[in-house]
């Protein structure tokens, strides 16, 4: 699509649409009504065609206006686009021309006119923002294409609400609108004086996502000194969240960054579960899990897969902590413990502590928060949260020899802790207890060698033979197989999918190995 933009001054909306191409949309030409406007040279730079054509003194603006149609005579183009034009279009252009489209400075109907700003601040609302609006005879009218709220804040000036709006809003809103139009999406429908763009009906993932956080806290720093961070909250979430849980110890030190990232990890690892559970992490990753038939003991359990890497960890229950629970959970170093609520002699117990972190969460473990993103540079990764879980009806046997029922349990437990171990993963596990953990690794192979390293070195009271595995994703090579059988493991649970699953199988008979495939991985890449 082909786009004639036109300004009076800097053009910083048309030069970023130069820059950005929306849809593919091009300027054609750029026009001006001032020989000295600064866009000139802009576009310029950019190769854009230019043309100038000044108002001439007592010259009406319909004549003006023809003479700019004339200019832009030679040029094709599919939609106008205005920024900072200032000259009021009247028919004469408007009726010749394709859609004509504006960029307004704050949100129509409410603010109109030039001193938009001003009025602005003199109203002492708290939010304002820019309009794209298709240009029809009136002053700042016309059917709404899209619009983006700019915070107003405390102390601002007239220069601080234009740069914003510019930057955070119109920068925004007006390549959208573009885009939009470039795709063939939008129908105006004069007469109720509406836009309607195609596709644009809200669900999961909507065509544009507006959030609004509430920063709670600023901490102390980032996931290093050297990085600021702040706490934001969602207001809306009702799942039981580390966000809003208190911290019971007031006289320990804040929350930090990594304190919270990890707490977040623990906290969503138990929620899998409905029997007593608990997960000890680290950087993420869970050291240890167990389901257990009390707390206390699914904690024991959960400790002694890794103690060494649980030192320094974050330990999560999702029950009720109480004092035996608690008296074990001290007799190292933890950085926080989180659960839905606390016996008063395990409060005792646990404030004995003073660099412990104490958090309580609701019991609402039921998700309601079903979507997960992650920043990256330049926008946001959106996706559904992976809330799979795996019954005995789901798991295809492949293999010669069946897994037991003992196994097929220990394979469910495995498939639901491995969904929140870093890729590549392996969890080795018996009954609903892990024994070994490998994440992280470039390498399936590697990830099976560090499960069955830690399984071997670290774990203690219990080892790899005659465990199972979990993978998840396929294997590509029968190597993991291999692996595996080297550290005692019996069974296998894994996706499947493999060009080479017939060779893994095939291994794995020769193994006297059970495998079963799920049918779908548990990737998690962050």
């Amino acid at each position: 699509m082909k786009v004639a933009g036109m300004a009076s001054n800097r053009g910083r909306n048309l030069m970023n649409l130069a820059d950005r191409t929306p849809g593919g949309a091009e300027l054609s030409v750029v026009l001006t009504n001032d020989a000295d406007a600064p866009v000139l040279e802009k576009a310029e730079e950019r190769g854009i065609p230019t043309e100038v054509v000044e108002h001439e003194a007592s010259e009406s603006r319909e004549a003006h206006e023809q003479r700019v149609l004339d200019a832009l005579a030679d040029y094709e183009f599919d939609l106008v686009a205005l920024d900072g034009y200032m000259r009021i279009l009247t028919e004469t252009f408007l009726e010749e021309t394709p859609t004509t489209l504006n960029v307004h400075p704050a949100l129509l109907p409410a603010f109109k006119g030039m001193d938009v700003h001003e009025d602005v601040l003199e109203a002492g609302v708290r939010m304002t923002g820019c309009t794209v609006h298709v240009v029809d005879e009136s002053v700042d009218d016309g059917p709404i294409v899209t619009q983006e709220p700019v915070p107003v804040r405390e102390g601002d000036t007239v220069e601080d609400l234009k740069e914003r709006v510019l930057y955070e809003g119109e920068f925004t809103a007006y390549p959208r609108a573009i885009q939009w139009f470039a795709e063939d999406r939008v129908e105006i429908d004069w007469e109720e004086g509406t836009v309607a763009i195609e596709g644009d009906d809200g669900g999961a993932y909507p065509e544009r996502r507006l959030a609004s956080d509430d920063r709670v806290r600023e901490l102390r720093y980032g996931e290093n000194p050297h990085q600021d961070a702040a706490l934001y909250a969602d207001r809306t979430c009702e799942e039981a969240n580390v966000v809003d849980a208190p911290q019971l110890n007031d006289g320990a030190k804040g929350m930090g960054y990594n304190n919270y990232n990890d707490t977040d990890a623990a906290l969503n690892l138990v929620k899998e579960f409905d029997e007593p559970a608990c997960a000890v992490i680290k950087h993420t990753n869970p050291a240890g899990c167990a389901v257990a038939d009390s707390i206390s003991e699914a904690y024991a359990d959960a400790l002694a897969t890794d103690p060494k890497s649980a030192f320094g960890g974050i330990v999560a229950l999702n029950r009720e902590c109480d004092a035996a629970t608690a008296e074990q959970i001290i007799e190292s170093f933890k950085e926080v413990v989180v659960a839905p609520g606390y016996t008063d002699d395990a409060l005792d117990v646990l404030f004995e502590k003073d660099n412990l972190r104490v958090l309580d969460v609701s019991n609402q473990y039921e998700p309601s928060e079903t979507l997960t993103e992650k920043p990256i540079v330049g926008g946001r990764l959106v996706q559904d949260r992976d809330l799979q879980t795996v019954t005995e009806d789901d798991l295809e046997v492949v293999t010669e020899r069946e897994p037991t029922d003992e196994q097929l349990e220990a394979m469910r437990f495995a498939w639901q802790t491995i969904k929140h171990v870093k890729s590549n993963a392996i969890v080795f596990a018996k009954g609903t207890e892990t024994v070994g953990v490998g994440a992280g690794q470039v390498s399936r192979v590697d990830a099976v060698e560090i499960a069955k390293m830690k399984a071997d070195s670290d774990a203690e009271g219990k080892d790899a033979d005659g465990a199972v595995m979990a993978s998840d994703a396929f294997f590509p090579f029968p190597d993991g197989i291999d692996a595996a059988d080297e550290a005692g493991i019996e069974a296998v649970i894994q996706p499947g999918g493999s060009v080479n699953d017939d060779d893994v199988i095939e291994r794995a008979d020769e193994l006297d190995i059970a495998m079963v495939f799920t049918g779908s991985r548990a990737f998690r890449h962050d």
